[in-house]
């Protein structure tokens, strides 16, 4: 996977980060270690009271995908900020497909930094998370 570096320039597309389809068992695990056991997304009898088709991700999952991307783009300690706004739900079995675009490369307090417009997308394109970050290169 390409990492960014001090050659990373406006318009840069960088490798994408997939995860999934997820299952029940992710969404286990995941209630598990987040403490986060509400029953839209894991109890598949009170999701459909709810009208829902199914239960649903946890969003935070989503959000904890983006971050593994941009780890696997640059150390952790250069991640300087990163946002994002949560844009629909990620239901059940969904492949989750994370990427970066560099949209500025510019000097701030004394480092060389790019922002990211990040996003995570599930099947059908739908995007789920928008938001943006900035990352030391070096």
């Amino acid at each position: 996977m390409a990492k960014l570096g001090l050659n990373t320039k406006v318009g840069d597309v960088l490798p994408e980060h997939v995860q999934g389809p997820i299952t029940r068992t992710t969404l286990a695990l995941y209630a598990g270690a987040s403490n986060d056991h509400t029953p839209f997304h894991i109890d598949t009898d009170y999701a459909k009271a709810a009208g829902m088709d199914d239960v649903i991700a946890h969003g935070m999952l989503s959000m904890a995908y983006l971050g593994q991307l941009l780890t696997k783009l640059a150390p952790q300690e250069n991640i300087r900020h990163w946002s994002v706004r949560f844009k629909a739900i990620t239901p059940v079995h969904a492949t989750v497909r994370s990427t970066a675009t560099v949209t500025d490369v510019f000097e701030a307090e004394g480092e060389r930094r790019a922002k990211l417009a990040i996003a995570s997308t599930i099947d059908g394109g739908v995007t789920t998370l928008e938001g943006d970050a900035i990352v030391a290169l070096r």
